[in-house]
Order: C-alpha cells, then sequence, then structure tokens
C-alpha cells in the first residue's frame, strides 16, 4: 500500500524552548494550506517560538515539525528556503546594504551559487517593491530608513522569494494603522489570488479577527483553542487567554467579532 504524505506544515508532539528550558511541551498542530491562520496571545506565551520552530530557526528537543509530510531538519537548506519565506522579528540588515539589493537576497535560493541577476529576478523584486509601497526605495540604503520602511523592506524580500508558504512574525510592527491595513490587504491578497498559505504572529485581535482563516490562541507554552475567529475570539476565551474583561460584537461589515476592552475607566 502505497502512502502519500500530506501536504503542508504541521508541529508533531513538539518540545522546544531557549537554553534547556522549555516553552513549548508536546504541543502539536496542523497549518491549513491555502488558508491565513493567526496565532494570538499573551507575551511570552510561545507564539513566536513556535513560528520560529515551524521555520527550522529553532531546533527542537523532541517530536518534529513536517514540511509537505517530510522532517523539516532533514530537507537542505535551499530546498526548505524555495518553500517556507520567512520575516523574523527585528530582521537585521547588513551595514549599507540598499533596499534593491537587500529584496534580491529574496531571489537567492532560486539560484546556484555565483549564478547573476536575471531579468526575471528584477521583474520580481520590482513587483515586490511596489506591493509593499517601497519602489521609490529602491536605492536608498536601508539603514537610512524609517521603522515602518524597513518593515515593509523586509516583506519584500519574503515576497520575492516566492515561497508558496509564507512565516512572519508580528508583520505590522512600526507600522502606523494605515500601513498595517495595507499590509494585512496584501496578504490577504496573496493568500486569495496565489493560495499563498500564511502563518503569521499577531498581537492585534481584531486585525486577527477580520483577516484569519484559522486563529490559533496560546497561553503558557499550549494551545487553548483553535477555529475560526468566531469560535475562538468569544468574551469567555478572551479572559481565560488574556485575563482581559471585553465585550465581543460582530463588525458592522463582515460580521466578524470585534473586541472591545472593559478597562476600569470603562463608562457604560
Amino acid at each position: 500500500m502505497s502512502f502519500t504524505a500530506p501536504p503542508g506544515l504541521a508541529a508533531r508532539s513538539i518540545t522546544t524552548g531557549y537554553d534547556r528550558t522549555p516553552v513549548i511541551e508536546n504541543l502539536s498542530l496542523d497549518i491549513e494550506p491555502g488558508k491565513i491562520t493567526v496565532l494570538v496571545g499573551p507575551n511570552a506565551c510561545g507564539k513566536s517560538t513556535l513560528l520560529k520552530s515551524m521555520a527550522r530557526l529553532l531546533p527542537v528537543a523532541a517530536g518534529s515539525v513536517l514540511l509537505d509530510g517530510n522532517d523539516i531538519h532533514a530537507l537542505p537548506t535551499r530546498e526548505v528556503a524555495r518553500r517556507l519565506g520567512i520575516l523574523p522579528q527585528s530582521p537585521i540588515a547588513p551595514e549599507s546594504i540598499t533596499v534593491g539589493d537587500l529584496v534580491w537576497r529574496g531571489r537567492h535560493p532560486h539560484h546556484r551559487f555565483g549564478q547573476r541577476r536575471t531579468a526575471a529576478d528584477d521583474e520580481v523584486i520590482a513587483r515586490s517593491l511596489t506591493a509593499t509601497g517601497t519602489a521609490e526605495l529602491i536605492s536608498r540604503p536601508v539603514d537610512q530608513l524609517s521603522g515602518g520602511q524597513r518593515q515593509r523592506v523586509w516583506i519584500a524580500l519574503a515576497l520575492a522569494q516566492e515561497t508558496p508558504t509564507l512565516l512572519l512574525d508580528e508583520p505590522t510592527t512600526y507600522l502606523d494603522i494605515a500601513h498595517q491595513i495595507e499590509v494585512m490587504d496584501l496578504l490577504a491578497d496573496l493568500n486569495e489570488q496565489s493560495d499563498k498559505t500564511i502563518v503569521l504572529v499577531s498581537h492585534d485581535l481584531n486585525q486577527a479577527a477580520l483577516y484569519a482563516s484559522t486563529i490559533v490562541a496560546m497561553r503558557d507554552g499550549r494551545i487553548v483553542c483553535q477555529g475560526a475567529p468566531e469560535e475562538v475570539l468569544t468574551e469567555r476565551t478572551v479572559a481565560e487567554v488574556f485575563g482581559l474583561d471585553c465585550l465581543v460584537v460582530p463588525h458592522p461589515r463582515s460580521g466578524r467579532p470585534q473586541i472591545f476592552p472593559l478597562g476600569r475607566h470603562t463608562t457604560s
């Protein structure tokens, strides 16, 4: 009997952490292909640790991460880079590198060592810069950009990698609200038009509710619940995961849940 490995990305009973201190223990998660999955939870709950482990940026002490049914740590680095585009928190660019040269690095997994940049690469780079609103910055040194501009340039690099799956750790960090929505709209467009699988970490529950197909709510290194936004973002779950009293009401246009915190000074 032949066996066909399931496509996509999955964690199987993984234990991982830092300095031999586990942050996550015996956690399993399947990422649904072609959908947007958002990891939410309080600070230090294990969201970024899980994303790093699934991106092969952090080794697992036990269990395994599977990419298209294969142990991700057994795959060649170039092969992984062709399948997974990764935007970690606070990435660091080489000193004085220009925006164009940084985004060009996203094309490296598609070339043999020493192979020159092609016209097709230039087209992908231009398209990635345009999509993130950074085309006019192509000749600027990255270290001269604002935090928001740098973040959009890093997203352009991830797009230029042209992978079927994108993993992004807080991609709207440093962005004002207008650029946050532009980035989230861009990710939604990529998902809808290219069937791209997207996994991201977010602290914004309302944005997660508007854009996610699946929300994974975490606390203390474990998954509390996962499912569609309306299944996960309930007043009870928000209180359990974040220790926050809130009202949850439908968005007036989409009908998706929106969170209104009830602070001590909230008036009736």
